[in-house]
């Protein structure tokens, strides 16, 4: 096992990128553009491309949706120091705000500027220099958003877009629709540009589809976020979000299939993270619109995008790759947040769950409907009742293997505080970023780490971080430790679900095992004979050549991809150039 655990590191921490004239370079420090990250669900969990199930573990880091147009802090930090703490620390996505405006502005090929950012590429006091021009002017807010994307392959973090508004404005999540309403709630500039213009449903629709078709080869940005916290209550009628089988432009639902569906054309393989609404009409004598009472209420009361009760009759599927894409994502917050009746009592786990939590979000998991993801949670470490809520959240979702981003990193989050408490920077001494301990001690027990404290990425070449605290999904599942996920236990690989509809005229066959793979020609490059061709066969032949333990008789064509009569290192060189698509055919000719 030591020898194997040795090739994993030694294998996975290459990334290839393709040189000049053909030229190959390995360079363990380069970004990952191998674009093989990407996920899928299967029932309520998600799985890598060779179908080994992953956990997305991370925080919130807003200000691309606020009037600064960037994330919040780069006036006081440079980004790769900022990066490197948030990798360093275990955290493998970030769940990065954005604003309706903000991508508007960038389709149109105008970028908004960014303000309150410190950069500059003077050798005696550089920070930030890679968001300045040659000339040492500050580049755009999509230019330097592009910058950051690229950096945080360095770091093998992850990002998830989140549509948090539709207008640049830092209150801009209090609007209740992704759409301009007259009546909607909150001032009219949240869905109202400067100059005028309406944030329309087209126009939401218009940037996703934009921005997703931007990134459809780039696996950094592995998911979308439609929209943060649908809301409005019911008695709002149609300047509020609702979760029905209609087609009204208010119709959360229909909205984000709709979305979806014209996204996926463009990009198939991200995820597709969809939020809940605030309130839902109790039952069939009911309707939405109509007033509330105290005596007979209409409406389940839920946190801003976190009522979920719609999903049992009326759930999201995709046209192209029906729910293997979809990922629900509540939010949930404590009492210092607002004072819920499910807090009215001495809680517990199960308290919460039977007042709240399994009819409005959790029956989603339990049930195997779906992933969740909780986009938010978090708020102040109090010592007391909203601190026993964190714990009690917490310890579900690592239970229960529910995906997560805490809320947040920013320390100017009113009314939750942040993982930081001080930022700073220096010529002499660089960045100094200072994390509230106890909240950070509190949140990181949900992070994945295997059982000896290594965090685990979710990219495949690169390991998590630079410090050597973390590991990429490869080594990770080559290594044969186990992680926190699942309390402990690892599970089997499941087969990877094709994005094109199968139709059969056969009644299905259940299984316990996956069929055994048994070729009847070469198929090359498929070293460990699973009917697929990646970094296991590469590790498989590798481990071969340095034992001398013999391949089967079909592993042994299949590994001779260069077609010389006899496995050798070359072919397991040109198997990982296949597996990371610097070539694109097996055998080599």
């Amino acid at each position: 096992m030591k020898l194997w655990n040795k090739l994993t590191a030694f294998v996975t921490a290459l990334t290839i990128c393709a040189g000049t004239a053909g030229a190959v370079t390995l360079n363990t420090r380069a970004a990952d553009d191998c674009n093989d990250d990407w996920l899928h669900a299967v029932g309520s969990r998600l799985y890598d491309q060779d179908g080994n199930e992953v956990w997305l573990t991370g925080a919130n880091w807003f200000g691309f949706n606020c009037g600064e147009n960037c994330v919040h802090y780069l006036w006081s930090v440079d980004v790769d120091d900022a990066l490197s703490s948030i990798a360093d620390h275990g955290i493998n996505v970030l769940r990065i705000p954005i604003s309706t405006e903000l991508l508007y502005s960038w389709m149109n090929g105008t970028p908004n500027p960014v303000s309150s950012v410190q950069a500059n590429n003077d050798p005696a006091y550089t920070i930030n220099p890679d968001f300045c021009d040659a000339s040492g002017e500050l580049k755009d807010s999509m230019a330097i958003f592009d910058v950051i994307m690229q950096k945080c392959k360095t770091y093998g973090l992850k990002v998830i877009l989140d549509v948090h508004s539709p207008t640049a404005h830092n209150s801009g999540h209090n609007y209740n629709l992704w759409y301009y309403h007259p009546d909607a709630g909150s001032s009219d500039t949240m869905a109202i540009m400067p100059d005028g213009t309406e944030v329309t449903s087209e126009m939401w629709m218009d940037t996703l589809v934009w921005i997703a078709e931007k990134y459809s080869n780039d696996d950094t940005i592995i998911a979308y976020d439609l929209k943060n916290e649908p809301h409005g209550k019911g008695q709002e009628g149609a300047a509020a979000a609702k979760w029905d089988g209609s087609t009204d432009e208010n119709n959360w639902p229909y909205a984000a299939k709709t979305c979806a569906d014209k996204m996926q054309k463009v990009n198939p393989n991200a995820l597709i993270f969809i939020e809940g609404v605030e309130q839902q009409v109790r039952n069939d004598s009911f309707t939405w619109g109509q007033p509330d009472s105290k005596t007979n209420p209409p409406y389940y009361p839920g946190w801003w995008g976190g009522q979920f009760r719609g999903v049992r009759q009326y759930p999201v599927t995709l046209e192209a790759t029906g729910t293997s894409k979809i990922v629900y994502s509540p939010h949930d917050y404590g009492p210092s947040v607002y004072a819920q009746t499910w807090f009215d009592k001495d809680f517990t786990r199960q308290t919460l769950l039977d007042d709240y939590w399994y009819d409005t979000w959790a029956f989603i998991n339990e049930e195997e409907i779906g992933p969740l993801f909780i986009g938010e949670w978090g708020g102040h470490m109090d010592g007391a009742e909203n601190q026993k809520w964190m714990t009690l959240l917490r310890d579900y979702m690592i239970d229960k293997h529910i995906n997560h981003t805490f809320w947040c990193l920013n320390t100017n989050s009113g009314d939750t505080g942040g993982l930081w408490t001080a930022m700073g920077f220096s010529p002499a001494t660089g960045s100094t970023i200072e994390w509230d301990e106890d909240k950070y001690g509190l949140m990181e027990e949900s992070l994945w780490q295997t059982d000896s404290g290594k965090y685990i990425g979710l990219d495949h070449a690169r390991p998590l971080g630079l410090n050597g605290t973390g590991i990429s999904v490869s080594e990770f599942y080559a290594s044969g430790e186990s992680s926190n996920l699942d309390a402990g236990g690892k599970t089997d690989p499941v087969p990877v679900e094709t994005t094109e509809p199968q139709e059969t005229t056969e009644e299905p066959t259940e299984t316990t095992q996956p069929p055994t793979y048994a070729p009847t020609a070469a198929v090359y490059g498929d070293v460990n004979e699973d009917g697929q061709v990646g970094i296991a066969d590469v590790l498989r032949l590798n481990l071969s050549l340095l034992t001398g333990e013999e391949l089967s008789e079909n592993a042994a064509i299949n590994a001779d991809v260069d077609l010389d009569n006899k496995p050798t290192a070359a072919d397991a060189l040109n198997i990982l150039k296949f597996a990371v698509k610097i070539i694109t055919e097996l055998p080599v000719k």
